[in-house]
């Protein structure tokens, strides 16, 4: 598949087979965020790679629904917002540099047929207890990664006209 195709054919999986991702398959989608575009360069990120087998009650308390942890990995994105680059009035790119890591990860994904959902309505909290997180850092989203035991769905999507003006407001 190409970049277009791999955008068009992503959609967000909530049914997973059990079946393991290979690691040449993870290590790739791991580089695809490792190679995303950063403000400065700076990377001010770190992935969390979670075997979620044995630990299904404890992942829920950061995002409840079943099929968060049906895939056998999921994926956390944390910010870490003192090691970014911000902008003159101050404008911290952590969070913006981190969501494009995952997008690279999440597209690289669909391009390898795994599975993935993004997952933002989640228990920061928890997510800070079940995976020791620093406070200097801050859970951005969360995917399972797996292979899709669910089938792809209309997408609703807004046309251009709604989303694009040139040249002013």
């Amino acid at each position: 598949m190409d970049c277009l195709e791999v955008i068009a054919e992503r959609f967000s999986v909530r049914a997973y087979h059990k079946t393991k991702v290979e690691d040449e398959k993870l290590q790739a989608c791991l580089n695809a965020a490792r190679l995303a575009p950063t403000a400065v360069n700076r990377q001010p990120f770190q992935f969390i790679v979670i075997q979620t087998q044995g630990r299904e009650e404890e992942l829920r308390r950061i995002y409840h629904r079943e099929w968060f942890t049906q895939a056998p990995l999921l994926i956390a994105a944390v910010a870490l917002p003192g090691e970014a680059w911000s902008r003159r009035d101050g404008k911290n790119y952590a969070m913006v540099d981190t969501t494009i890591a995952m997008d690279h990860l999440i597209l690289a994904a669909t391009a390898l047929g795994l599975g993935t959902c993004w997952v933002a309505a989640f228990d920061s909290q928890a997510a800070r207890e079940v995976l020791n997180l620093p406070q200097e850092t801050e859970p951005v989203a969360f995917t399972p990664l797996g292979y899709p035991a669910d089938e792809k769905r209309e997408k609703k999507r807004r046309s251009l006209s709604e989303l694009v003006r040139y040249d002013r407001w």
